[in-house]
């Protein structure tokens, strides 16, 4: 009894799949076209390299004390900018640190004496930079090994090449990031460096470029997430066209070009054709700005009678009996 319900399930299954099949399948309506009408218009075309990278320090320099002991004060805070020679945190050595900690019980005046005979040590920024890490707190205890605090010179942009795209980058090119976080601000960056030792990503082999940005902007942060749009070549003032008003086949490319207002045929016109992008494609001979252009495409309707029925949904006569 079981099975016979299994069977008939798999038969209703059967039956609905087809019958949405047969009813929803595309039928071509009587003229089979659509024209649309299209002008060319002048602007920029650009063909871009999109790919992912992350934000990062492009030197990251994390600050160690030079001896085991206690910090006593952070003078600076996460963002700040900091000049070489700048003090950014007091600290003091283990020895220091106990033998203030003894002096404190002895009375203000005793304290205040070792604090000037027994001076702290200053931990200085050696380089113009900011500081991305400073979350150590006063009182910690640090050894030789910790980073109290973490500076970099400046915040880029590295991005994750294919191996197929890496001959396409150069340095210098230019390029746009945007963060995912801020997925609506475009910022204009330069290639910095192609790194040469490559990488496998799962298992792809991928090359790293680091971007510089021309404006680093105050939402920058290590760690984001980024697309990296390189723009391998672009040009303004191009004559462009949607890439699908152009028919690739042999002896070249071409277009329907309307020769009447009521023309819905078109003429093949030979085009030479640039620049490429995602959407658009440029046209440097063979139609101007004032040529229209048809896009003809093919129509679909869905069927007006019945093209089949479910033997299992009942029907006007099977209801009337």
């Amino acid at each position: 009894m079981r099975n016979k319900k299994i069977i008939y399930a798999i038969l209703i299954t059967i039956a609905i799949a087809a019958f949405f099949y047969l009813k929803m399948r595309p039928v071509k309506s009587e003229n089979g076209r659509i024209v649309n009408e299209i002008k060319p218009t002048i602007g920029v075309i650009e063909n871009i390299i999109s790919t992912t990278g992350t934000v990062l320090p492009k030197n990251r320099l994390e600050v160690k004390p030079p001896v085991n002991g206690r910090v006593d004060e952070i003078l600076v805070k996460e963002g700040e900018k900091v000049k070489v020679g700048q003090t950014m945190a007091w600290m003091s050595s283990t020895e220091r640190a106990a033998l203030l900690d003894a002096a404190r019980g002895q009375g203000e005046e005793t304290l205040k004496y070792w604090q000037e005979v027994y001076k702290p040590i200053a931990l200085i920024s050696p380089i113009d930079g900011e500081v991305i890490v400073a979350t150590t707190q006063p009182g910690q205890t640090v050894t030789t090994s910790d980073a109290v605090i973490v500076l970099s010179d400046h915040l880029i942009a590295r991005a994750q090449v294919d191996e197929t795209d890496i001959g396409k980058i150069s340095v210098g090119q230019n390029a746009m990031i945007s963060l995912d976080a801020y997925p609506d601000t475009k910022i204009k960056a330069k290639v910095e460096h192609i790194y040469y030792e490559s990488k496998t990503v799962n298992n792809v082999t991928i090359y790293e470029a680091d971007l510089l940005p021309e404006e680093v902007p105050p939402f920058f942060r290590s760690g984001m997430n980024t697309t990296v749009d390189f723009i391998e070549s672009s040009k303004e003032n191009a004559l462009i066209l949607p890439s699908e008003a152009v028919v690739n086949e042999k002896p070249g490319p071409y277009v329907f070009v309307k020769q009447s207002p009521n023309d819905k045929e078109g003429r093949k016109q030979p085009v030479t054709l640039g620049i490429a992008s995602d959407k658009n494609i440029e046209i440097t001979s063979g139609i101007t700005v004032n040529d229209t252009v048809l896009l003809i495409g093919k129509k679909y309707t869905l069927p007006t009678s019945n093209v089949g029925t479910n033997p299992f949904m009942p029907s006007r006569n099977q209801q009337r009996r």
